[in-house]
């Protein structure tokens, strides 16, 4: 989980970004451009040295306090909050070739018929056209391309991306528990996926321009008329 991080001084470029990100939460559910809000995080592999003991009648469950790193995965997540729908994806690395695969997956299965995408996305440096070109050839590198409004949270604004939300929910409801093995994680994953998907969970985003201006004014630079 990642803590809400903003900038102590002054930043144009801060709130530029940010008053484009919420203008672009207030736009009404219109298949034709969905919001689509990507993020990703890291997941540690843990394998137990002794086998938990469960939960019975008058007993909490046990867990030893030893345990084995199997290494680190990487968990994407594109997450739509006005329809209430998440595609996620467990993979080994979170390369530009692993990241253009995922966007590639959201144009092509997810909103297939869409127009374009607005995507809403931290400026990591995966996050970038040139990761298509460097894994796709041209004519499908710029197809993909087109499909596409890149909107980039401005830097210490990953709080603005909706879809840090969803990874949150799913670590705290599905991936709390120690998983040794990628598959693990990945089945886990799916089954929230799918059951989150199925209820239309929802989020209503409720931060606005208007109170970013009050209560983050500290924020904002001076100017002179």
């Amino acid at each position: 989980m990642r803590s809400w991080v903003i900038p102590p001084r002054k930043s144009s470029d801060f709130v530029a970004h940010m008053e484009r990100i919420l203008d672009i939460y207030k736009l009404p559910y219109d298949p034709d451009f969905p919001v689509v809000c990507m993020d990703e995080s890291p997941k540690q592999l843990i394998e137990d040295c002794k086998p938990s003991i469960g939960i019975g009648p008058g007993r909490d469950l046990k867990v030893d306090y030893e345990y084995i790193r199997k290494g680190v995965i990487n968990i994407f997540m594109a997450s739509e909050p006005l329809k209430g729908k998440r595609l996620v994806k467990v993979t080994e690395f979170k390369t530009k070739k692993d990241w253009a695969v995922f966007i590639k997956e959201i144009a092509d299965h997810q909103y297939p018929k869409a127009k374009k995408i607005i995507l809403v996305m931290d400026n990591f440096k995966t996050h970038s056209a040139s990761a298509l070109y460097e894994t796709f050839e041209p004519s499908e590198a710029k197809r993909i391309w087109d499909r596409f409004e890149f909107v980039f949270t401005p830097v210490h604004g990953s709080w603005l991306n909706m879809a840090e939300i969803e990874l949150q929910v799913l670590n705290g409801q599905c991936l709390k528990k120690h998983m040794a093995t990628m598959d693990q994680v990945a089945k886990q994953a799916k089954a929230w996926n799918a059951n989150r998907n199925n209820k239309n969970k929802r989020i209503k985003w409720q931060f606005t321009t208007k109170d970013a201006r009050i209560k983050l004014n500290r924020l904002y630079p001076s100017y002179q008329s």
